[in-house]
């Protein structure tokens, strides 16, 4: 149940920019927030951006401020994260997934307050 399946990762040069794709299966997507997260080798699972349900709120790890930028498409099914100008740092297997619970439309970057991750998608910055 929720599956979400993450898409757009790939090799990129300092300064360039992906567009991560969070695609739900089987559920319909506007009910719940939904988080970005990361993990790099040898370090723990960290949030990078989330968005409430209804797109109203964002937020952002200080570490990608200003670079990048979370969306959703409701009618889609998908939520986005475009990382632009990105950075050696920022190399990781991307994430995404929702809360459950009372918290579930909420704009959350907890890790600890989500059960279960897919596969996520990598993300390589390195000229």
């Amino acid at each position: 149940q929720l599956q979400l399946v993450e898409s757009g990762g790939g090799l990129v040069q300092p300064g360039g920019s992906l567009r991560l794709s969070c695609a739900a299966s089987g559920f319909r997507l506007n009910y719940y927030g939904i988080g970005w997260f990361r993990q790099a080798p040898g370090k723990e699972r960290e949030g990078v951006s989330c968005i409430s349900s209804s797109g109203g709120t964002t937020n952002y790890a200080d570490s990608v401020k200003g670079r990048f930028t979370i969306s959703r498409d409701n009618a889609k099914n998908i939520v986005y994260l475009q990382m632009n100008s990105l950075k050696p740092e920022d190399t990781a297997v991307y994430y995404c997934a929702a809360p459950g619970g009372a918290a579930q439309a909420m704009c959350i970057m907890r890790p600890s307050q989500f059960g279960s991750w897919g596969q996520g998608t990598q993300v390589t910055v390195s000229s």
